[in-house]
């Protein structure tokens, strides 16, 4: 059966996410994935992907730190499979993100999954400092440049965007060589950034259909370049919570689903995510 995961925006008005973490393990979630958004602008002329308005929903400006966030949640739990979902690269520097990612995988015994993105909102990555326009190219450098601090004791990256002669960067993570870094989106080139420098595939608002395209395409990628694609997993992201849709991503080659719960106190999360359970669990 897929694995069934949950999202959510951890806020200062919804839940306390240990506790919606505690629960989600106990309910038999597989995994809990955190959005990142350090910040909104308040003059923003980039019309939100997902609507036909164009409206940015508060809870985009109102989101915690999902790396604080997600080392709360593995205080609490034992099992749980702990995400960004995703992680904005261009906004953050990978010599910080890199010791980050490594602390969280040390504390959760090696639970965290890197879910990462460019990000669609070009005021937000211009006021971070991120290079818009490339910004692929400058996540894929930063991807470089972190998995030589995290595999190599004396780490040094040479690149157009980060630029560094050798430094000590511990802890090392607890997943070896790192932990499994998940590509989200449909962008032209993602099957082969997945298939060069990659892990996973973790699309959002897409279908059972597109999944199926996609793996091929992968498949045929991989083989291209000798990788075994039964290695490359497929998490669909922004499902609806039904059972029948969950057997067509799994048809498709999806080993995964996450759900989302809405930014709401707890008992109204945990009443969402009790009727989760019910259905696919």
């Amino acid at each position: 059966m897929i694995n069934v995961g949950i999202s959510t925006f951890p806020t200062d008005y919804s839940v306390d996410i240990a506790i919606l973490a505690n629960n989600a393990e106990n309910l038999g979630f597989d995994s809990m994935w955190l959005a990142e958004h350090p910040i909104l602008p308040v003059d923003s002329k980039t019309p939100w992907p997902g609507s036909e308005d164009g409206v940015i929903p508060k809870k985009y400006a109102d989101t915690a730190d999902p790396f604080v966030a997600l080392g709360r949640a593995s205080a609490v739990t034992e099992k749980l499979l702990l995400g960004t979902g995703i992680c904005l690269i261009p906004e953050r520097n990978p010599l910080i993100l890199a010791k980050e990612v490594a602390t969280l995988d040390m504390y959760s015994k090696g639970r965290f999954l890197f879910g990462i993105g460019a990000g669609w909102l070009k005021e937000e990555t211009d006021i971070m400092g991120g290079d818009f326009a490339h910004r692929w190219t400058q996540t894929r450098e930063a991807v470089m440049a972190m998995k030589e601090l995290w595999t190599t004791v004396e780490s040094e990256y040479h690149g157009h965007y980060y630029d560094f002669p050798p430094v000590y960067s511990f802890p090392m993570p607890t997943q070896r060589p790192h932990p499994p870094i998940y590509l989200g989106g449909h962008a032209k080139n993602v099957f082969r950034r997945i298939v060069s420098w990659g892990d996973a595939w973790m699309p959002n608002r897409t279908t059972p259909q597109e999944i199926e395209d996609g793996k091929k395409t992968l498949d045929r990628l991989a083989a291209e370049v000798g990788r075994n694609s039964s290695e490359i997993g497929i998490t669909v992201y922004g499902v609806e919570a039904d059972r029948e849709l969950l057997k067509d991503f799994e048809s498709a080659g999806a080993d995964r689903a996450v759900v989302s719960i809405d930014s709401v106190e707890e008992g109204e999360a945990i009443s969402q995510l009790e009727e989760i359970a019910s259905k696919l669990l």
